[in-house]
């Protein structure tokens, strides 16, 4: 990505934890950033507001395809050096696979696996050549690394999302955007609990770190928080 303050980013899901922060350390960088959240106000409006004409703002429900239409539509022109989905959520605990109900299911894999890969879809145009289509998944999602019990649904949420985008990363190969898929670490986040080791704002810079030394990188990488492959 281009040294200069001209940088652009789109971050889907950025009202709290990784996301908010995620969108402050680029702006903080001198990206602009511009930043959805389902509701307005709260936290991210606060650092649009100490970020101003840097971060701006847009309402988006992503399980919602019309809206992340409706997003692509007021954003055309814009060209991006970063678009990155963030977005999931937890249901069910430790709840065996058996016992999770249908509607639950639904609803954590509409979420953490079809809604994002169908935004990388709707307004990867937007993306400039050379640019970055990124994702945030999870360690949980690593089939060789699932050695230990508990979780099930939202492990199995994060393994289809990186299917998805091993399956986009084939079909866009030749679009000459960097493509990644970002394990930021055990968070303090209502997903990661309060016993975790690191916080967000320990572990969002070194996220950022890796997706600009991976700018203008071929192909598609799992990759954690520092810059390491993480097994499929």
């Amino acid at each position: 990505m281009s040294a200069t303050p001209e940088r652009q980013a789109l971050i889907i899901g950025a009202s709290r934890n990784l996301g908010l922060v995620l969108a402050d350390e680029l702006a903080r960088r001198g990206w602009r950033v511009i930043a959805t959240a389902r509701q307005g106000g709260g936290e991210l409006q606060e650092k649009a507001d100490a970020w101003p004409g840097q971060l701006t703002v847009e309402s988006l429900e992503m399980n919602r395809p019309e809206q992340v239409a409706a997003l692509g539509e007021r954003l055309q022109g814009h060209q991006l050096d970063l678009l990155f989905v963030n977005a999931a959520i937890d249901r069910g605990g430790d709840l065996p696979i058996d016992e999770v109900p249908d509607e639950m299911f639904n609803e954590v894999m509409l979420t953490n696996a079809l809604s994002p890969l169908r935004a990388l879809e709707a307004l990867r145009g937007l993306v400039r050549p050379g640019g970055t289509v990124a994702v945030m998944s999870s360690r949980q999602g690593s089939i060789s690394l699932n050695t230990r019990g508990g979780f099930e649904l939202y492990k199995a949420s994060k393994a289809a999302l990186n299917q998805l985008m091993r399956s986009y990363a084939t079909r866009h190969a030749d679009d000459g955007h960097t493509k990644l898929l970002i394990h930021p670490g055990h968070n303090q986040t209502p997903l990661g609990g309060a016993g975790a080791p690191l916080t967000p704002e320990e572990s969002i810079p070194q996220v950022v770190d890796v997706l600009e030394a991976q700018a203008g990188a071929p192909g598609l990488q799992f990759l954690d928080l520092y810059g390491k492959t993480v097994p499929w």
